[in-house]
């Protein structure tokens, strides 16, 4: 479902109005990492010719920086996620029926969610033959009448998180790709 959901074209266009909200605050928190990586090598560089406050002073600074820093990280993952979420909910009932439609149209008695292989999944294996995630997308963008987001959008992603539907990191790499469902 999160495949279908954050590839079809509404689902695309939300996820890349989120992340352009998050972009400000992804630029600040490369900012601190950047500030944060100079304090870190200046006191590598440094370390043999600080006396022992210097260098506590400056241990001390990184280390609350670096507090900071996580938390910041935290909060934006959060706050990211659960924007995510509002999405997936929100689409969730849109989407679920043209999966049920598709499936009882095409003599499908059983659709199972191939997003989590093993271990993390029960799904041992699933070849792409099997994978529905885009016929559905299809239906349900022609069905829903919202335009592809433009092309110099970003492309799909799914969010992750232990509820299934919730956050990707903001400040480090980009959501990965749907899953295949």
């Amino acid at each position: 479902m999160e495949g279908a959901i954050f590839g079809s074209n509404e689902g695309r266009r939300d996820l890349d109005a989120v992340q352009k909200k998050f972009e400000p605050k992804q630029a600040e928190l490369k900012s601190q990492n950047d500030e944060l990586d100079a304090l870190k090598k200046q006191l590598t560089n440094t370390q043999d010719k600080l006396n022992e406050d210097a260098a506590a002073a400056l241990k001390k600074q990184i280390e609350s920086k670096q507090k900071l820093f996580d938390r910041a990280v935290q909060d934006a993952q959060e706050d990211y996620g659960n924007q995510n979420q509002e999405i997936f909910s929100r689409l969730l009932p849109k989407i679920a029926p043209v999966l049920i439609k598709y499936s009882q149209d095409n003599g499908f008695g059983l659709i199972i969610d191939t997003s989590k292989q093993w271990p993390q999944g029960p799904v041992l294996m699933a070849g792409e033959a099997f994978d529905i995630t885009k016929a559905v997308v299809d239906l349900y963008n022609a069905q829903s009448g919202i335009a592809a987001p433009t092309a110099g959008a970003t492309k799909p992603a799914a969010p992750r998180s232990g509820t299934g539907a919730g956050a990707a990191k903001p400040a480090a790499p980009k959501p990965a790709e749907p899953p295949k469902q």
